[in-house]
């Protein structure tokens, strides 16, 4: 087990101030340009590739750093950039995990390598999990997946919604119902190869903020998938269900919707990094311009009003990352979140790069509310922090219930 630590080692410290110069030399200068065209950044994504960062090895050193803060620091790096463009290089890595947690090696072999392509031929893959009435209850799914035993396929049918690089990924991997008994513990995930008959993209959302970031509906209508494209094979999954059956009899099913809980409870700190960076992105241009703007003779931050916000700004800050960093710590060496640590990390972090950036505009004045500038993009970028993997209301209540003892539906 790593112990824990607050000084990244020598390392850890030269893929930090690689991502940097990545961040601040290829990622900022592109963020206006395609936050306004609301589009895929190709280009960037292909650049990501040919240095590096856009691939499995990458995404994989880093995921399994012993002391669990490889992630966060890559994360809050990149979106320290801009938060569009990092979803739209990190986005791939969702459906990535969703295979090396649940696939065979020999579908890892096959599929992954399909998700990212090359660095002349840069591709992307989609996690299909959010449903328009299923989003923070994932026992409502409704999208189906029904085995024909005769062929060997899976058909499935059904409608994700909010799905990065849903319809324009070369891989979609989809959450499905195989067992609607069992609520969560009945989902099972399939590959959708390239070209497949009957998915489609449905509507492709104009969004707020991240608008770099492709987020669209997929429409699954009769889609036939063979049966080697279910994660992990069908013997698997009929022996998981059949223990997800047996202790569903045995506990009211309340440990299936539990354990469905703690899988989310894992991932959350991820998302605090990112807001990390949005926030400290914001209070960077925000301390460089209260240090050079005059009013009535003097830098505004010589005015308390505006030295005050900074001190909470950065102060905040710093406490948001330390809430990642122990989440992050505690997950990669199977510490239990008996407090619900991940969720506290995720809705610290998250509040934090909403109230950072709104005080940086305020900061800023007049030009903070002007696209001149670029904390007025970063603050749009940080609402979906509340929102997406989890709102903070379901943060709250994670939390809540978690100190309490009650169960977590």
């Amino acid at each position: 087990m790593a112990e824990f630590t607050m000084e990244l080692n020598d390392e850890q410290k030269e893929v930090r101030d690689w991502l940097h110069g990545f961040a601040a030399d290829v990622i900022r200068p592109a963020a206006a340009e395609w936050d306004e065209r609301e589009e895929t950044p190709w280009p960037v994504i292909q650049e990501a590739a040919k240095v590096g960062i856009y691939s499995l090895d990458f995404y994989a050193q880093q995921y399994f750093d012993p002391t669990g803060l490889g992630i966060p620091m890559a994360m809050e790096e990149l979106f320290w950039g801009d938060a569009g463009i990092a979803l739209s290089i990190v986005g791939t890595g969702l459906a990535a995990v969703g295979v090396l947690a649940n696939g065979t090696e020999e579908q890892i072999g096959t599929w992954i390598p399909q998700m990212y392509g090359d660095q002349n031929d840069v591709k992307v893959a989609a996690f299909c999990s959010s449903e328009p009435d299923a989003g923070s209850d994932v026992a409502s799914m409704r999208t189906r997946a029904v085995y024909d035993e005769a062929k060997d396929e899976w058909v499935i049918n059904g409608t994700k919604t909010w799905a990065t690089n849903g319809g324009i990924a070369n891989v979609h991997v989809v959450v499905a119902v195989v067992d609607p008994d069992l609520g969560s513990k009945g989902h099972a995930s399939f590959i959708v190869p390239p070209g497949t008959p009957g998915l489609a993209q449905g509507q492709k959302f104009k969004k707020h903020g991240i608008r770099a970031s492709h987020t669209a509906e997929v429409v699954l209508d009769d889609v036939r998938v063979p049966g080697s494209c279910l994660l992990g094979g069908k013997e698997r999954l009929d022996e998981r269900l059949a223990r997800a059956r047996e202790r569903a009899k045995a506990s009211g099913g309340e440990r299936v919707k539990n354990a469905a809980m703690a899988t989310f409870e894992a991932s959350r700190p991820a998302v605090g990094a990112m807001a990390v960076g949005t926030a400290r992105a914001a209070y960077e241009v925000a301390l460089d311009y209260a240090t050079t703007r005059e009013q009535f003779g003097r830098p505004i931050i010589d005015n308390q009003g505006v030295a005050f916000q900074l001190a909470d700004m950065r102060t905040q800050i710093d406490a948001a990352r330390l809430l990642v960093w122990r989440a992050s710590w505690m997950a990669v060496n199977g510490k239990r979140f008996t407090a619900a640590e991940g969720s506290m990390s995720k809705l610290f972090a998250s509040e934090t790069a909403k109230k950072v950036t709104a005080q940086a505009v305020q900061i800023l004045g007049g030009n903070g509310y002007t696209r001149e500038y670029p904390v007025e993009r970063m603050h749009r970028d940080a609402a979906i922090y509340t929102i997406f993997e989890g709102t903070s209301e379901i943060q709250r209540l994670v939390i809540a219930r978690t100190l309490s003892g009650m169960p977590i539906r």
